[in-house]
């Protein structure tokens, strides 16, 4: 029986709620920007729904390595160790720089190679090469806002790390707003702009990406004395060789889940595209709008990596683990709120796009099935993070990324070419197999063997 601790989930709320707001507000305007490039035309909203696809693998990449370092970052928070963070800071740095370099060779030389998988099925109403041309426009500028993104991330993650979740948070508004204000002047040509469409949909998100950035920094260098750890962070750039390997040892695994889970979704998206180029169109219909509903989830999984990180720092372990099962259960009950919430909608929302009915349809199914499902993935997400926490990176590894490519894309690949299904079959029972990955979760979880105080044996 897990009883109700009133302090607690107020303390979960206060990391989490800033994380929800800024998810939320990043989601909804990168709704909006769907919209307006949707409002021009399906194979402009198609060719840039391609292109996020692939960034997605360079986005998580970036994620990965960070949050894999972070995990220390967060040990060394909690026990006020403010070189151990300085270092760990540094380290993030160096990853950004190297993974930076290897996304934008990738995306500059064979970018356009890669989108052009996407269109390998039926016609579906689409034209390819007007896809093609929008695909190829948004890729060059976006590329431009690669690091900026690597940094903010770099800034954003180790503040939240440290417990301060406000910042990253407004920074994160302003860039939306930035966003959204540069989307409609420069998609549409509004006071005066010219009318760059897709191109100016890629220029915004550019310019938003620098904007957050420099917020962050800004505010930084100004509270140094709330964060001592600012204080002579970059005065040496020393990162002991004995600590780099022990870090690293843990954080790779992180970086290689995130980068082939990453890539297990984009194949996955490859695999149902094989149904039609409709099903791509269909496909960022409804990943737009659940991503604006998966926000509680997602930000109870970071909160779970910062609370039970700091947990686990301190050395206080008595608790941990009902702690784990508190935020698990928590984090299933906003999403079976938010779940809901995306049912009721599902048949309304793909209709401000301007494209055809089969292709609305279709959106439609996938939106329920992701409601339906979203439980599931908050658990999945719940026990990611917990595993994660404790450092337990290759237990995390075979959890979440060998999943993918073991269970859920053989199942895509069979049912996509042998089944003769739709692809809201299809959808429907590759989804079915994150049951057992729950269940997974749930026994590892309730080992305990993820618990381990990281800052205490370095």
């Amino acid at each position: 029986m897990i009883r109700i601790d009133k302090d607690y989930y107020k303390k979960v709320m206060l990391i989490a709620v800033p994380i929800m707001i800024q998810n939320g507000i990043t989601n909804f305007v990168n709704m909006l920007d769907n919209i307006m490039v949707g409002k021009i035309g399906t194979e402009q909203m198609t060719g840039v729904s391609i292109i996020n696809q692939m960034m997605l693998v360079y986005n998580l990449m970036i994620f990965g390595g960070m949050a894999g370092i972070g995990i220390y970052t967060a040990q060394y928070a909690g026990k006020k160790d403010n070189e151990g963070i300085r270092i760990t800071v540094r380290m993030k740095i160096i990853l950004a720089a190297i993974l930076s370099a290897i996304g934008l060779i990738i995306f500059l030389t064979n970018g356009v190679s890669l989108a052009s998988l996407w269109l390998t099925g039926k016609e579906g109403g689409v034209d390819r090469v007007l896809t093609m041309e929008a695909a190829r426009q948004y890729l060059l500028i976006i590329c431009v806002g690669l690091i900026p993104f690597a940094l903010s991330q770099i800034c954003s993650g180790t503040l939240r790390e440290n417990g301060e979740t406000v910042v990253p948070m407004i920074a994160g508004i302003v860039a939306v707003v930035v966003n959204l204000t540069g989307n409609y002047v420069l998609i549409y040509g509004k006071f005066g702009a010219p009318v760059l469409g897709v191109a100016g949909a890629a220029i915004a998100t550019v310019l938003s990406r620098f904007i957050e950035l420099m917020y962050v920094l800004i505010w930084m260098m100004k509270n140094t004395s709330k964060y001592p750890f600012l204080v002579g962070i970059f005065a040496k750039f020393y990162i002991p060789l004995d600590l780099a390997k022990s870090i690293m040892i843990k954080a790779f695994p992180l970086l290689l889940n995130e980068t082939l889970w990453s890539l297990g979704q984009t194949t996955l998206s490859q695999q149902y595209s094989t149904l039609g180029s409709n099903v791509v169109a269909a496909f960022n219909i409804s990943s737009t709008i659940s991503n604006v509903f998966n926000i509680a989830f997602i930000a109870m999984g970071e909160s779970i990596a910062v609370l039970l990180g700091q947990e686990l720092g301190t050395g206080k372990l008595g608790n941990v683990k009902k702690n784990a099962n508190r935020l698990a259960v928590f984090s299933i009950i906003l999403c079976l709120i938010s779940g809901t919430g995306l049912f009721l909608i599902s048949p309304f929302f793909p209709h401000i796009y301007n494209t055809g009915n089969d292709i609305r349809k279709i959106a439609t199914g996938l939106i329920r099935i992701s409601a339906v499902f979203m439980p599931v993935y908050a658990y999945e997400n719940a026990s990611y993070f917990t595993l994660r926490s404790g450092g337990k990176t290759w237990i995390t590894f075979f959890f979440d990324c060998g999943f993918v490519w073991v269970c859920s894309i053989p199942a895509a690949f069979l049912l996509t070419r042998f089944s003769g299904f739709g692809i809201i079959e299809v959808y429907v029972l590759v989804q079915l197999a994150d049951l057992i990955k729950a269940a997974i979760g749930y026994f590892m979880v309730r080992s305990g063997i993820w618990i381990q105080n990281l800052a205490r044996e370095i």
